[in-house]
């Protein structure tokens, strides 16, 4: 009996094909791919700009800096994410803070934000907000946004889980009510490309920024030059200090190839999703909800145990991994992590963050999980959780 992930990419022959075309390729990094790959997906989700970089944590941080983020100002994130959602804010010497979710969706709770917004003083106000879209679907930007106008703060959409899905009919990433959006290419996500990021924007002047950020500060471009007499071939300039965050063209042709396959991935995803949804309502589980105007990519699906369902989460767990099958928990809450007790943040500070925390467990979902392998992951629910 094969072990069951909670996540894995799907690796098919054109992406093999794809890829050793690049290795006998003039170019391995900063080639003709990389440019190609970024093209396609401002293309997919209708923005103006993309620029690559190594991770998706490498995009967040030159995301902030793009931004202006600096020590002093404030960065408001969701508790319930990956680390890399704050720690982008600590890279800036800035100060972060947690919006807690919302009981339903999971992503951050736009009434608890705005009453937030109305108690904080303005020199405490964030500067930046990172807007996470957890397990796939869209926190509502629209809402977001105007709350942008009123108090002055910029958005990063953190759609790491979330490329392929849409808002209110528009593709996530396309940056209609933000400054910047993030997606993540790691394996477990959407498309991969080993490891790698994008960030996607519609204002020319972040994609500068970015583009020069993530490349040592370095530019090529005599138009950009401080010293335009110095034009000599070999010539080029540090503006900025920057870092080495490149995306190199062999995961850039894996890219392209996979985006290919995106949004069958997000239907298959979605009819796994739907399965699910079917086969659980009979037990004592929360299955997620997914708001009417979104369109989940599915890169979880996290389910909650109720009071009723008389198997702790501990157990659950166990049954599941003594039967091959690996489920996750996805998060330990950003603010109970020992790094963050440092700003002072403790054990109750977010109580829906933590109450979801308690009670989750992440089943497996990827395009290529089969009904048999499925049906596994739902028989062992079956057995361990209480019917209703």
């Amino acid at each position: 009996m094969d072990f069951i992930p909670y996540g894995k990419q799907e690796i098919l022959q054109e992406d093999i094909d794809s890829v050793v075309s690049v290795l006998k390729s003039p170019f391995i990094t900063q080639g003709p791919k990389v440019l190609e790959f970024e093209e396609k997906v401002a293309k997919y989700v209708h923005a103006k700009y993309a620029i690559s970089t190594n991770s998706a944590t490498s995009a967040l941080h030159i995301a902030c800096l793009a931004l202006g983020l600096k020590k002093g100002d404030f960065l408001w994130t969701s508790p319930i994410s990956f680390v890399a959602s704050s720690n982008c804010g600590v890279y800036c010497d800035a100060k972060v803070d947690f919006i807690d979710i919302n009981s339903k969706t999971y992503n951050i709770d736009i009434d608890y934000l705005e009453s937030k917004l109305k108690k904080t003083k303005k020199h405490k106000l964030p500067k930046v907000i990172v807007a996470v879209h957890f397990a796939g679907q869209s926190c509502d930007m629209e809402a977001l946004y105007k709350l942008s106008l009123r108090y002055g703060f910029k958005i990063i959409e953190d759609a790491s889980h979330a490329l392929g899905g849409r808002y209110r009919g528009d593709k996530i990433g396309g940056c209609r009510y933000s400054d910047i959006s993030i997606f993540s290419f790691h394996p477990v996500k959407p498309i991969t490309t080993g490891e790698g990021g994008i960030a996607t924007t519609n204002n020319q002047a972040l994609a500068k920024k970015m583009q020069i950020l993530r490349s040592h500060g370095i530019t090529k471009n005599i138009e950009e030059f401080d010293n335009p007499k110095k034009d000599s071939p070999w010539y080029y300039e540090q503006q900025i200090l920057g870092f080495n965050y490149r995306l190199n063209d062999i995961s850039a042709s894996l890219g392209i190839s996979q985006l290919e396959r995106l949004d069958s991935y997000t239907y298959k995803r979605n009819k796994i999703a739907e399965k699910y949804n079917k086969k659980l309502e009979h037990l004592e589980v929360i299955t997620p909800f997914v708001t009417s105007y979104n369109y989940s990519a599915y890169h979880l699906y996290p389910i909650l145990l109720t009071k009723n369902s008389e198997i702790s989460r501990k157990k659950l767990v166990k049954k599941f991994l003594d039967s091959k099958i690996g489920v996750q928990i996805h998060y330990i809450p950003i603010h109970l992590q020992p790094f963050y007790a440092r700003f002072g943040f403790k054990k109750g500070d977010f109580k829906e963050a933590e109450k979801y925390y308690k009670h989750t467990i992440s089943l497996p979902i990827f395009p290529s999980l089969s009904d048999d392998e499925q049906d596994r992951v739902i028989k062992i629910l079956e057995q361990c959780v209480a019917k209703k």
